[in-house]
């Protein structure tokens, strides 16, 4: 969902009085911080939002750019109503996660990574969900689905 230029306003404002009241602190090491609280405020990190955060807390734009491409919990581009990961690890992949993934991929018509025209679904790809009992697993923001084979898959989404 986007947000309205009022919110956009207000979560602007929040943030900046976020980096200053880190920085009244004095601690070292503030950019993860402002960037997990910016991620949180507006779903994702758009430039405009990363030169707010590197004027802020005085780094290069480049820094905040290298830390969100680096870290998996940030994201560039906005996020889906429902987040689907798809677990690849090794006890879901040996036991048909690929299979799973083709499908999700296959139903949604969108690749892991990307969001679906509408905003609904993302599709993401993940190493481990910690759930390697349930294998094959993927969860669509909190809630596990496990033992999947993809025949289930249309199901589930019909569901959302």
């Amino acid at each position: 969902m986007a947000l309205t230029q009022e919110q956009k306003q207000q979560y602007t404002e929040e943030l900046l009085a976020y980096i200053e009241e880190l920085k009244a602190t004095g601690e070292q090491g503030i950019l993860m911080p402002v960037m997990q609280k910016a991620q949180g405020l507006f779903g994702h990190l758009p430039l405009d939002i990363q030169v707010l955060i590197a004027d802020g807390v005085g780094c290069p734009v480049t820094d905040v750019y290298g830390v969100a491409t680096f870290y998996a919990q940030f994201s560039l581009t906005p996020k889906g109503d429902y987040i689907i990961s798809v677990c690849t690890g090794t006890a879901c992949f040996v036991l048909g996660a690929q299979l799973v993934l083709d499908e999700v991929v296959k139903e949604l018509g969108i690749n892991p990574g990307e969001t679906t025209a509408d905003g609904k679904f993302t599709i993401q790809d993940t190493r481990c969900l910690g759930c390697c009992g349930l294998a094959p697993v993927m969860t669509i923001n909190d809630k596990v689905y496990g033992k999947l084979k993809p025949a289930d898959i249309k199901d589930i989404l019909a569901a959302y």
